[in-house]
């Protein structure tokens, strides 16, 4: 891929000689989004982004009152975002129509992460793409949450499409933001929903400051959408490997 064409955040001039050094020690797998990708502590990378795991690693430094939202991209980041931001500041900015998420400047809600990725058996049901394998993330943090359900809430998108209320209040209860009437819950899914975020002018015209269009974090707000890009074959394929690596875990996806 011309590096023209590759995203800011993926871009790799910043390259410390530490990182580059231990770029040549790992593994290394052709990348569709980029020339190469690395595999650092078990998860297929850019060289980008290991110099920002690194930089982390050695700089980051969390404190107990910290919310920390990890989710793949196009998983409803957009609209978890939202919801605990509104969920965090319900107490300084009531839902009204001077929201800071109604706000005509871009705001700092949208994630940097864009982009669909192309899906064959071999690529995605071995893991091979950029924050793969899947599975291994999403069973690290499925067996956290079990076991320790007070440091590590776990929701999928089909659970807050079908009880987005009920999932509200659940994690309000978990971050300590709680309601004191059914109303504040309705106000702030309403507040947060598809309609309201994709129709605000910042993010139908808005750029993130690297470029991106704010559009493009916005698709259809709807469970289901691989239908109409996947084959029944490769669903079929995807649904055996899925159920293959979630064996035993008590985790379940409903689609």
């Amino acid at each position: 891929m011309a590096s023209s064409s590759v995203p800011v955040y993926l871009k790799d001039e910043n390259l410390t000689q530490e990182t580059r050094d231990l770029l040549s020690s790992l593994p290394t797998e052709k990348g569709w989004l980029v020339s190469q990708m690395y595999q650092f502590e078990g998860i297929w990378q850019t060289q980008a982004l290991v110099q920002g795991i690194v930089n982390c690693q050695k700089h980051f430094e969390a404190n107990d009152s910290d919310v920390i939202l990890a989710t793949l991209a196009k998983s409803g980041t957009t609209w978890l975002k939202a919801l605990l931001f509104a969920l965090i500041h319900q107490n300084k900015f009531p839902v009204s129509g001077n929201h800071p998420l109604l706000a005509t400047n871009p705001h700092p809600l949208v994630p940097y992460l864009e982009g669909d990725y192309c899906v064959s058996p071999d690529v995605d049901c071995k893991g091979k793409f950029i924050g793969g394998p899947f599975w291994d993330h999403v069973l690290e943090y499925w067996y956290e949450s079990l076991k320790n359900p007070n440091k590590v809430l776990f929701v999928t998108y089909e659970e807050l499409k079908k009880q987005t209320e009920v999932q509200v209040k659940r994690i309000a209860e978990f971050i300590g933001c709680g309601f004191t009437a059914e109303e504040e819950v309705s106000e702030i899914v309403k507040l947060c929903s598809f309609e309201s975020l994709s129709s605000l002018e910042v993010n139908r015209q808005g750029k993130l400051p690297n470029g991106i269009e704010s559009n493009a974090f916005f698709r259809k707000g709807e469970t289901g959408g691989w239908r109409d890009t996947l084959s029944e074959s490769l669903a079929d394929v995807i649904d055996r490997t899925t159920e293959q690596k979630f064996g035993g875990s008590g985790l379940k996806f409903s689609c």
